[in-house]
């Protein structure tokens, strides 16, 4: 049997693989979650707008303001389902990429089980080839 494990560098192309999906992973996820907290503040901004109405001015500017941070909520919320979307796609590419590694670092485990049994054996081996020499001297000593 090769010490070597013969997949060893397609194993390493794999986990390359998914360190990048793992990474591409929490890139989404951050983004997913900044757009979350950008639609927070922007419910919050929107829901605090207890000004007092003086005049029909500063009604028409309450009115265009609260507008206003209803459209972006609009344009936020749009923005959070894509960012979801993005962030499930990439959890699937992660999940793929480990999975497709996952086989292969078994193979590589169950490859080093091997090699470590044949040592153990080979130097098994020796010591008893070691041993049953010194007996065998140690018994024709005896009997001269």
């Amino acid at each position: 049997m090769s010490r070597q494990f013969s997949l060893a560098g397609l194993l390493r192309l794999r986990q390359i693989q998914q360190d990048q999906a793992a990474t591409g992973l929490a890139r989404a996820r951050s983004r997913s979650s900044s757009v979350r907290v950008r639609e927070a503040a922007a419910r919050r901004e929107l829901a605090a707008n207890d000004e007092p109405i003086s005049s029909s001015a500063s009604l028409r500017a309450i009115a265009a303001a609260r507008s206003s941070s209803q459209s972006m909520l609009a344009d936020l919320q749009a923005l959070g389902r894509l960012a979801e979307t993005q962030e499930a796609d990439a959890r699937s590419e992660f999940i793929a990429a480990r999975t497709r590694s996952v086989g292969l670092e078994k193979l590589q485990a169950r490859h080093h089980a091997e090699v470590t049994t044949e040592d153990l054996r080979a130097e098994q081996s020796t010591l008893d080839e070691i041993a049953s020499t010194v007996w065998h001297r140690d018994a024709q000593q005896v009997t001269q």
